[in-house]
């Protein structure tokens, strides 16, 4: 019941945006606007965090989580096979083995799309 599906080629996607604060924002906004409050307070958090250890370490780390959220949400059927597999692993009804083993390949094939040429597409106004 959990074996992986591939996804349409032909799916139209939503552009991804560029990995910087402003952009996932608007992406998020428009993509899954319930998800906005969690945004904004990671963002606070990240950025706190950077202040206070005088590091762009967190502020990485939250464009990098976003960033494969927004991949993963711009494709409507990932995005909704995702949430069918983190119900199952929630229902606790089943093996949540091969739920768990799709939902890493769903991130791995997200974060993949993040990376060009070897290097992450950072935006530099971060």
């Amino acid at each position: 019941m959990t074996a992986h599906r591939p996804e349409p080629l032909t799916e139209p996607l939503a552009p991804m945006p560029a990995l910087a604060p402003e952009a996932l924002h608007a992406a998020v906004a428009s993509l899954t606007p319930s998800r906005l409050p969690a945004f904004v307070q990671d963002l606070v958090e990240a950025t706190t965090s950077a202040q206070q250890t005088r590091s762009l370490a967190p502020l990485r780390t939250f464009v990098h989580t976003w960033g494969v959220f927004v991949a993963i949400q711009r494709r409507s059927t990932r995005a909704t096979r995702l949430r069918h597999l983190e119900e199952v692993v929630s229902a606790g009804a089943e093996d949540p083995s091969d739920a768990i083993a799709e939902i890493r390949r769903i991130h791995a094939e997200a974060e993949a799309g993040l990376v060009s040429g070897g290097r992450e597409r950072y935006s530099r106004t971060t």
